[in-house]
């Protein structure tokens, strides 16, 4: 049987609906997974009108009732919030008990939300809430790079005093399990970034490699896991992406990671949440409300997040 595949719409009035539409429609999607709609089906029908698009024929789970001509495209209310975060609770029940194989979500708006009075930064930290899990990671990936973020929207002054050791290993740690388990890789090789240039060469530039994040790896080891010494991040993604010397990179920071990742994958990029007891992707872009119900949204994101599910759906089985 085909991975039951739950996409969530995500705010109603960015791109979501559009690039769910044009995902479902794949002939690619189509054949490889039977993807389930949660979200509001006056909405998708009102966007597939205006967008001139056809709803393919898949199943959708309407789990809100708002008035598509009421709305405006980049702009959410109150409603909009709820219904945002009733698609994500709705797929989550559904995977956790064993309705679908795996999530997918479309983009949402953290101001919306919080207005809605749902106190969370996003996505991660919801899905993390509803499914009582306490350690978790970002990781974005696509067929050439993997990267996973200790920090992840913070800023930079604050990078040295918010990286912890724990934290770091953390991420290495679950960053391995998950390529055992979901990318079929018996014994990842895991890259570990440096902080500062040169990887501080040798206290000049900075002790945070020494005294922080070599800890962090020495731990590492001792659980069996291959993860390198702190390397300066310069060489260290030529290393990943054209000699192949690693399955994955530790990112200290945001743009650390993610400049090289949407440099390589900036299109179709996934965002994957790591430790959760569900499988979930995400799209590696926002709600783009400048472009939202035009009919000029590319899908590729959302088309490579459901792939990327339904590989993991097959590798753990």
């Amino acid at each position: 049987m085909k991975p039951v595949i739950g996409i969530t719409m995500g705010d109603p009035t960015g791109v979501g609906p559009e690039i769910i539409l044009k995902a479902v429609s794949n002939p690619k999607i189509k054949r490889i997974c039977e993807p389930v709609i949660f979200g509001d089906e006056a909405v998708f029908k009102f966007i597939s009108a205006k967008c001139k698009m056809q709803i393919a024929n898949c199943k959708i789970i309407n789990l809100s009732n708002l008035n598509p001509k009421k709305l405006k495209p980049g702009r959410p209310d109150k409603a909009c919030g709820k219904a945002m975060m009733s698609y994500i609770e709705g797929a989550v029940k559904a995977a956790s008990n064993g309705s679908i194989d795996a999530i997918a979500t479309a983009p949402i708006n953290k101001d919306a939300i919080n207005k809605a009075g749902y106190n969370f930064h996003g996505h991660t930290e919801y899905l993390a809430h509803l499914t009582n899990t306490k350690d978790y990671v970002m990781m974005l990936a696509g067929e050439k790079l993997r990267v996973s973020l200790v920090t992840i929207h913070e800023a930079i002054k604050d990078i040295p005093h918010l990286l912890k050791t724990k934290d770091i290993l953390k991420t290495i740690r679950l960053t391995n399990d998950s390529l055992k388990r979901y990318f079929g890789i018996k014994r990842p090789r895991i890259a570990v970034c440096a902080l500062n240039p040169h990887a501080g060469e040798a206290g000049l530039f900075g002790n945070e490699e020494k005294r922080i994040i070599m800890p962090a790896v020495k731990k590492a080891r001792l659980l069996g896991i291959n993860a390198s010494p702190p390397l300066p991040s310069d060489t260290l993604f030529y290393r990943a992406v054209v000699k192949k010397e690693f399955d994955a990179v530790v990112s200290m920071y945001h743009d650390q990671g993610l400049i090289p990742l949407k440099l390589l994958h900036f299109d179709n990029g996934v965002n994957i949440t790591l430790g959760l007891r569900i499988i979930r992707t995400s799209v590696d872009h926002g709600t783009a409300y400048d472009i939202a119900w035009k009919g000029i949204a590319k899908p590729d994101s959302m088309i490579a997040a459901i792939e990327m599910a339904v590989r993991m759906v097959n590798c753990r089985g």
